[in-house]
Order: structure tokens, then C-alpha cells, then sequence
């Protein structure tokens, strides 16, 4: 682990120099990977060094009590070991954990998508409910949203909703929230008080760079059309909305929220984009799936993942069999019990394997 350390401070000092350059400065997209290798190895620096002055605390009140002939001496070593000795364990933990290989896209900023599913109007309040929860919850993560797009509810809601959340880490702590997200509740419109059951699925892409996906201007489609609903007298009367259609994949995207054509596509852009990179990463988790023991890991659309139930006040992921009875300050954005229940699970997890336990 000393070796791990050194590695670490060798390699913080080397990137401490390179985005100082100003070559490297004038080269945003490298500055930019750099710098997030940057926070990346000082937190795992800081981890190390806390680990290293523990073993080194540890190691010279050994030494003492092996050489030391004074008894005074020897009870205050044999007391400070009796308390460095649980906290070297636990630091060694977290140091372990601080150097699990990590996962690039982690570092990025995510395109989060709501739709509504089963249960036709409650689904589609709910998965305005869904969007209100997750966007409380990047404000007390100190993160930035932006509205990318949204089809409305016939009766309220939305039948889809997209916006981009942009924030460090901002990948890595929602990603696990794609899934299907399903709720118990009486709704607004249901007379005889009866519970009803409705879903919203909910979907968190890594926003991609331009330099991360290629797309061939043949290999697009793009059609322009008179946006609808509110936004003024310019949105509603010129061919602002842009629906772009990617034909090797059949993937279309369309945005109609900006009074600007120009806007409107760079939007449609940047979710096409953080489309097809999510495309391709699931391609390649694919091919090693078989090898992969995660009940958390895929994030795949169809399982179920959670559910709200308003009666009980409960909140469960069936992922990692967690259960929590404060729904209504989880609908406020205080998700933090859930996120990081579900990262300690991936972590152990990962740990797991990385010795080589089954």
C-alpha cells in the first residue's frame, strides 16, 4: 500500500505540472480530462497519506514497546495503539476502496429522461412527481439543471421529460437510478379512495462530449416543424422545433423548448449524442455481463426498480433490498440514504472482487 502511495503523489505532482502548461490550458478537451484525473488522484492522495501517518503512528509505538524500559512509556504505547489500531483498519478499508478502478463517465454530467408508464394520467404526474425529486436533489448536491425537452400529460404531468444535470460526479451518483420507478397511491381523480399502481421509467446518460461519439452528417436526418404549447408568439409561429432522426440507429431526438432553430438543434444534439454513447457502453457491458455479479449493476429500463408507497410512507429498492419509511422527505430531494446505500452496495461489491471473493 506504501508503494500505492507513492505511485499516487508521483502522479498528483506530474498532473499538479501539466495543466499549468499553457498548451495544455489552450487544449480545452485535455485540460478538462486532466483536471477531472486531477480531483480524482487528490482524493485518493489525501485517503493514502491518512492511511501511511496512521501505519507509521502504529509502527513506531510497536517499535516502543519492544525497546522501551521505562513502564510509563510503555502503558502510554500500549494506549495509543489500543486506539490508532482500529482507526489504521479502517482507514486501510477506505484506502482499499479509494483505488478501485474507477469509471471515466462517473466524473460527467448526466441527461436524465422521465417517461410515464403504466397508469395512463397518474403515470404521467408521477413521473412529474419523479422529475421534482431529482431536480431538489442536484440543488442540495450544488448542481446545475437545464430543461432540455417535455411532452406534457393530457391531464397534467409529463408523458416525457428531459433535462441535463451538471455537477461533478453527477453521472456517477444518478446513474443507478435508471429503472423503473413505481408507485402506490390514491390518486387525484379516483373518487371511491382505492389504490392504484402506475410506473414511470427513468433513464441517466453520461452527456457525451463531441470528441466521444462520431456522427456522420449523412447519417442524419434533421426536420424542422412549428413548435406547440407555450413559449410566446415566435415559438408558436416560426419552424423553431427540430426533430432529428439518427438513420443507422433509428434513434430520434427532437427539442422545441428555445426560440431558436439553432438552439433547438444544438440540443437535440447534445441528448443524440449521450444517446448513442450510452448505446455503446451498454454494448460493451454486454459482452461481459456473464462475468458480471452486480443485482444493481445494468440499470436496465424493464426491472423494477422502486417503489413509492404513499399509504405506508416507505420508499424500497428491490435492488439491494433496502426499505426506508420517510417518502415524503424522499420526494423533497433527500435522497441521500438511498444513493448512498446503493453506492456502499456497488463498492462492496467491488471490493469483493477485486479479492477474488465469490
Amino acid at each position: 500500500m506504501r508503494a500505492n502511495v507513492a505511485t499516487l503523489r508521483q502522479r498528483y505532482q506530474e498532473l499538479n505540472d501539466l495543466i499549468s502548461q499553457p498548451d495544455v490550458i489552450k487544449d480545452q478537451d485535455r485540460y478538462r480530462d486532466l483536471a477531472r484525473e486531477h480531483r480524482r488522484v487528490e482524493k485518493q492522495l489525501v485517503v493514502g497519506e491518512r492511511w501511511e501517518s496512521l501505519d507509521n503512528q502504529v509502527n513506531e509505538n510497536r517499535d516502543l514497546l519492544k525497546t522501551e524500559k521505562d513502564p510509563d512509556l510503555v502503558e502510554m504505547a500500549r494506549e495509543e495503539l489500543a486506539d490508532l489500531e482500529p482507526q489504521l483498519e479502517t482507514a486501510a478499508g477506505e484506502f482499499e476502496t479509494a483505488l478501485l478502478p474507477h469509471d471515466p463517465n462517473d466524473d460527467r454530467d448526466a441527461i436524465l429522461e422521465i417517461r410515464a408508464g403504466t397508469g395512463g394520467d397518474e403515470a404521467a404526474l408521477f413521473a412529474e412527481d419523479l422529475l421534482r425529486l431529482y431536480v431538489r436533489y442536484a440543488e442540495r448536491q450544488g448542481w446545475k439543471t437545464e430543461f432540455i425537452d417535455a411532452t406534457d400529460g393530457t391531464m397534467g404531468g409529463f408523458k416525457e421529460v428531459i433535462y441535463a444535470v451538471r455537477g461533478e460526479g453527477a453521472f456517477g451518483m444518478l446513474r443507478w437510478e435508471s429503472g423503473v420507478h413505481r408507485v402506490q397511491r390514491v390518486p387525484a381523480t379516483e373518487s371511491q379512495g382505492r389504490i392504484h399502481t402506475s410506473a414511470a421509467s427513468v433513464a441517466v446518460l453520461p452527456e457525451a462530449e463531441a470528441v466521444d461519439v462520431e456522427m456522420v452528417e449523412a447519417d442524419l436526418r434533421i426536420d424542422v416543424y412549428r413548435a406547440s404549447g407555450p413559449g410566446g408568439q415566435s415559438v408558436n409561429t416560426t419552424d423553431s422545433a427540430v426533430r432529428i432522426t439518427h438513420v443507422p440507429t433509428g434513434l430520434v431526438v427532437q427539442c422545441q423548448d428555445e426560440k431558436s432553430q439553432h438552439k433547438n438543434k444544438a440540443k437535440a444534439l447534445q441528448v443524440l449524442r449521450s444517446r448513442l454513447l450510452e448505446k455503446a457502453i451498454a454494448e460493451q457491458e454486454a459482452e461481459i455481463a456473464a462475468e458480471r455479479k452486480s443485482q444493481v449493476g445494468t440499470g436496465d429500463r424493464s426491472a423494477k426498480i422502486r417503489t413509492y408507497n404513499y399509504p405506508q410512507s416507505r420508499v424500497t429498492d428491490h435492488r439491494i433490498g433496502l426499505t426506508v419509511h420517510s417518502l415524503d422527505a424522499i420526494m423533497q430531494g433527500e435522497l441521500d440514504p438511498v444513493v448512498n446505500a446503493i453506492l456502499e452496495y456497488r463498492r462492496n461489491e467491488a471490493l469483493a472482487a477485486a479479492r477474488g471473493e465469490s
